[in-house]
């Protein structure tokens, strides 16, 4: 049973799509959601991101927190008891985009506490 959902965010335009499909686990299932920022700005971005999704039939909550994004991640989702963790499989530019799995997602893989959905962004 799915009752409480994080996704991640920076903003972008692919994690824009993680965001969606968590909206859409929530929605089907009635969980909440809780949309999670890591950065300077990141209670700035995760707000506008929530904003987004005003009218969506769920109840969203937009958190930002400062760290290294996949520990956070991987904090969060195991201090706030969450169900699942959504995240985009890619999210970076350069020369780290040829792996076959963004750095985020790999790295939270190996240290959840809970279920992983990841989600195709690029």
């Amino acid at each position: 049973m799915i009752d409480k959902i994080l996704v991640g965010t920076d903003g972008s335009k692919t994690a824009a799509r993680a965001v969606a499909r968590a909206v859409e686990v929530a929605r089907t299932t009635g969980a909440r959601l809780t949309i999670l920022s890591v950065g300077s700005n990141g209670e700035q971005v995760a707000k506008q991101a929530a904003t987004e999704w005003d009218g969506a039939g769920v109840e969203i909550e937009a958190l930002g927190r400062t760290g290294e994004p996949a520990s956070t991640l991987v904090d969060e989702a195991e201090k706030g008891g969450f169900d699942l963790l959504v995240t985009g499989n890619k999210g970076m530019t350069g020369i780290r985009r040829l792996s076959p799995m963004g750095r985020v997602p790999a790295k939270v893989a190996h240290h959840l506490p809970c279920s992983l959905l990841v989600v195709k962004t690029t």
